[in-house]
């Protein structure tokens, strides 16, 4: 099997992943034609064409979806391997590889990372922002933050706590429209949210669009945005109400709470990683950092 170097395979790899030569050069770092020779030198020791090519990039042969199999297994060992040997030292030090939602992320984790950074510097953090769930048996992440259960396997998931919702307006709003006097008066304001751009796990995130119309069609927003942040800014710009989580809106004094007693549906918030990092003391130190960190959520909607 010496004719699978492993420099091949990882091109090879890069290439199916990414569809085309310039996404692998880009992917790996090596130059476009580098890329190119290593393939077709692939392709010649193993005396097959390994990837259609035409215009719009590349797509694996029946023989090159065997080997990217093969390939995507290896490639996970590698990064599974690098991560452990990374991790096996006793002291909490190195690159932390986080992802978190895009809002979550930006708005309440980054506020609280100064404190972390500070109690551990020899950890360098990597935020991921990104709304989808990453998936972490790519070993491309040492732990993830999310507002929902996880959906896959063989991962270690700690309840970090429970994120309230209520609505907001700045005082730019409040100042043209005035502020809603009940459930119903909603009907007549103006509201921004996700509407049909809600993300598949965000269940409750439209909850201001159908409170109090119970049987009745859910209010129709006067904008709409894909994600908690660009609902927030357009919020504080004063285009219209909002139902926010109150972890975003606890550092924006722009926002106003509005129907204080109105409350959206809460939704828990989980800390997850992949089992094989059990022994990460990295990640190990984040998640109790969180913990504690968390526990004044309960008092934000007060």
């Amino acid at each position: 099997m010496d004719r699978l170097d492993w420099d091949k395979l990882k091109t090879f790899h890069a290439a199916a992943q990414t569809g085309s030569l310039t996404g692998a050069a880009d992917l790996i770092r090596i130059s476009q034609s580098a890329v190119s020779r290593q393939i077709s030198a692939l392709e010649e020791s193993l005396n097959t064409p390994l990837f259609h090519r035409h215009a719009r990039g590349l797509t694996l042969t029946e023989q090159g979806r065997i080997l990217y199999k093969a390939a995507d297994d290896v490639a996970q060992k590698v990064a599974l391997a690098e991560t452990s040997v990374l991790n096996s030292r006793q002291k909490a030090e190195g690159l932390l590889r986080v992802s978190s939602p895009i809002s979550l992320g930006s708005n309440w984790l980054t506020s609280v990372l100064p404190e972390f950074m500070k109690a551990y510097p020899d950890i360098e953090v990597q935020l991921i922002l990104e709304d989808e769930e990453h998936d972490l048996g790519a070993f491309d992440v040492d732990c993830s933050l999310r507002p929902w259960p996880s959906t896959q396997g063989d991962v270690i998931e700690r309840k970090l706590g429970t994120i309230s919702q209520s609505l907001f307006a700045s005082h730019v709003y409040l100042s043209e429209h005035g502020a809603p006097s009940s459930i119903e008066d909603l009907d007549n304001h103006k509201i921004v949210a996700f509407g049909d751009l809600i993300p598949k796990n965000l269940h409750s995130a439209n909850w201001v669009l159908s409170v109090g119309r119970e049987g009745q069609p859910d209010r129709k927003p006067v904008m709409t945005a894909n994600n908690l942040h660009g609902i927030m800014r357009a919020a504080e710009a004063g285009i219209g109400l909002a139902g926010l989580p109150d972890y975003m809106t606890a550092l924006s004094p722009r926002l106003v709470r509005v129907l204080p007693k109105l409350r959206g549906e809460p939704f828990d918030v989980y800390f997850v990683y992949p089992s094989e990092l059990r022994g990460s003391v990295k990640a190990k130190v984040f998640r109790e950092f969180l913990m504690r960190t968390t526990k004044n959520w309960d008092n934000l909607a007060e």
